[in-house]
C-alpha cells in the first residue's frame, strides 16, 4: 500500500513540474509576440479575424492568424494557409498552446487569434493563461449558445467581456448593450473603443470581391488604427485577404430538367438575427430575387434552433419553405399561422438525399433563388453534396451578384453619444501583460 501511495505522489509530482514547464515555455512564446489580438462574440469572428490579419499583413508587419469557424485554418504571414490537425477531430481549447508555439517560430509582430471557447469559464482561461491579448475584440452579441452564456442576451454579454484584456484595449461594433460592455471593461480597467459601421462607405464595401458586413471591417480598420495603421493601406490589405471558406456567397446552377437556380448558403448564420441580415443583404444586392425559396435544416439536437428559423418566415415571405431533417415539426410548429406561403416537408431522419434533392428542385420554378438556413449537419450537409453535383451556371454578364453592387444594411445603429470612437483610441498597442 505504501508503494502504491508513492507511486501515487511521484506521478503527481511529475505531472506539476511538467505543467510548471509547458506554463514557463508557453509564457516565453507569448513574450516573443508583442501584439495579440484574440477576436470573440458570436457572428463574423472568423471574418473579422482573416480582416484584422490582412490589414496588418498590409502594412508590412509580420502577422500569424489562426481561425476557428467553418474550417479552423493556421494562417502564415505570407497569407497562405493550412488546416489545423485536431486529434480524433475534436476541438480542444488547449490547441492554443501549440498555434502560440507555431505562431512565435515566426518572430511576427502580431498574432490575430479567433476565440474558440464557449463556456464561459474556458473564455477567461483563454484570455488569462492561453492568449493574454493586448487588443480585444467582442464583434457583437447575438442570440446563439444561450444555454453556455445565457438565458438572456445580457447574460450573453457578461460571458463574453471574461475575454476582455486587462489593462488592455477592446473594440466592438456592439451598440444595443454596450452599457454592459462598457461596464464590464472599467472593471477591467479596459479600455473599450466603438467601430461605427457607418463609417465604412459604400465605396469602401465594393471593393471585396466576397460578402462581408460593415461592422466587421469597421472592426478591423479599428484594430488597424490602434496600430498605427493608415485607412488606405488597412483596406488594401483587407481587399487581398482569402475569405474564410464559410464566407456568405452565391452558387448559380442548372438543374437537369434545365430550371436556373440561385442558391445562397447561409447555414453559418445560425442564429435568426445574423440569418435574417445575411439573407436581407443578398436581396438587396441583388444575389438572389424573388421568388424567393428557403429550406430550413432540423437537427434533434438543435429543436430551439429550429423553432427559431420557423419563426422567422413571415419577414423573409419566400414563396416556399422546404423542411428536411429530423424532427421537421419543431420549424413547422413555430412558423406563425398568419404566414399564407406554401410548406413542403421532405424531412425524417432516414430520407434519401438523392430522393430529397430531387423532390425539392421539383417544386422550383423555371428561374428561382434558395437559401439554406439553420444548421449544416446532418441532412443539410447530404443536401449540399448533391447540388454542388448540379452543372454551373456562367452568366453572360456581371448584374450585381458578384456582390459590388450596393451596400447592406448591416443593422448596426449609430455611436452611443458616450461611447469613445476609434479615432480618439491609442494609435499604439497596449503591451502590458494580462493580470
Amino acid at each position: 500500500m505504501l508503494f502504491l501511495y508513492c507511486v501515487l505522489v511521484t506521478c503527481c509530482a511529475g505531472l506539476l513540474v511538467a505543467g510548471v514547464v509547458e506554463q514557463r515555455r508557453h509564457d516565453a512564446n507569448l513574450a516573443d509576440i508583442p501584439t495579440r489580438v484574440l477576436v470573440n462574440g458570436i457572428r463574423g469572428k472568423s471574418s473579422i479575424t482573416r480582416l484584422c490579419a490582412g490589414a496588418l499583413r498590409g502594412s508590412g508587419l509580420v502577422t500569424v492568424a489562426k481561425t476557428t469557424g467553418t474550417a479552423a485554418r493556421f494562417i502564415h504571414p505570407d497569407a497562405t494557409e493550412e488546416p489545423v490537425y485536431r486529434k480524433f477531430g475534436i476541438a480542444n481549447v488547449v490547441e492554443q498552446i501549440g498555434i502560440v508555439r507555431r505562431a512565435a517560430a515566426y518572430r511576427p509582430d502580431v498574432l490575430v487569434m479567433e476565440c474558440m471557447a464557449v463556456m464561459p469559464a474556458l473564455q477567461e482561461i483563454n484570455q488569462s493563461k492561453l492568449i493574454r491579448s493586448t487588443i480585444g475584440v467582442l464583434c457583437n452579441v447575438r442570440e446563439d449558445h444561450l444555454a453556455e452564456m445565457g438565458p438572456t442576451l445580457d447574460d450573453v454579454a457578461r460571458s463574453l467581456c471574461r475575454s476582455l484584456p486587462e489593462g488592455g484595449v477592446c473594440v466592438t461594433a456592439e451598440k444595443e448593450r454596450f452599457p454592459i460592455l462598457q461596464e464590464e471593461a472599467a472593471a477591467r480597467n479596459c479600455e473599450l473603443v466603438y467601430a461605427d459601421p457607418e463609417t465604412v462607405t459604400d465605396e469602401e464595401l465594393r471593393g471585396f470581391s466576397w460578402f462581408t458586413f460593415k461592422e466587421n471591417v469597421a472592426i478591423a480598420l479599428a484594430v488597424a488604427e490602434l496600430l498605427g495603421i493608415d485607412r488606405e493601406t488597412a483596406l488594401k490589405g483587407m481587399y487581398e485577404a482569402p475569405p474564410d471558406p464559410g464566407v456568405l456567397s452565391v452558387e448559380r446552377y442548372r438543374t437537369p430538367d434545365g430550371k436556373r437556380l440561385r442558391f445562397a448558403n447561409v447555414f453559418a448564420a445560425n442564429d435568426p438575427e445574423s440569418t435574417l441580415m445575411n439573407i436581407r443583404q443578398l436581396l438587396e444586392l441583388g444575389a438572389v430575387h424573388r421568388p424567393l425559396h428557403v429550406v430550413i435544416n432540423c437537427r434533434p439536437d438543435r429543436v430551439e434552433r429550429n423553432g427559431q428559423m420557423g419563426a422567422l418566415i413571415p419577414e423573409l415571405d419566400p414563396e416556399t419553405v422546404f423542411l428536411i431533417g429530423h424532427p421537421t415539426r419543431s420549424a413547422a410548429d413555430a412558423i406563425p399561422a398568419h404566414w399564407t406561403g406554401n410548406v413542403v416537408d421532405l424531412g425524417g431522419d432516414r430520407r434519401d438525399p438523392d430522393r430529397l434533392t430531387a423532390d425539392l428542385l421539383a417544386h422550383l420554378g423555371p428561374d428561382s433563388s434558395l437559401v439554406a438556413v439553420g444548421n449544416i449537419h446532418g441532412q443539410g450537409e447530404l443536401f449540399l453534396e448533391r447540388l454542388t453535383a448540379l452543372a454551373p451556371e456562367h452568366p453572360d454578364d456581371t448584374d450585381g451578384t458578384d456582390g459590388t453592387e450596393d451596400t447592406e444594411d448591416t443593422d448596426a445603429p449609430h455611436v452611443p453619444s458616450d461611447a469613445p470612437t476609434a479615432s480618439g483610441a491609442h494609435h499604439n498597442s497596449p503591451h502590458g501583460e494580462s493580470r
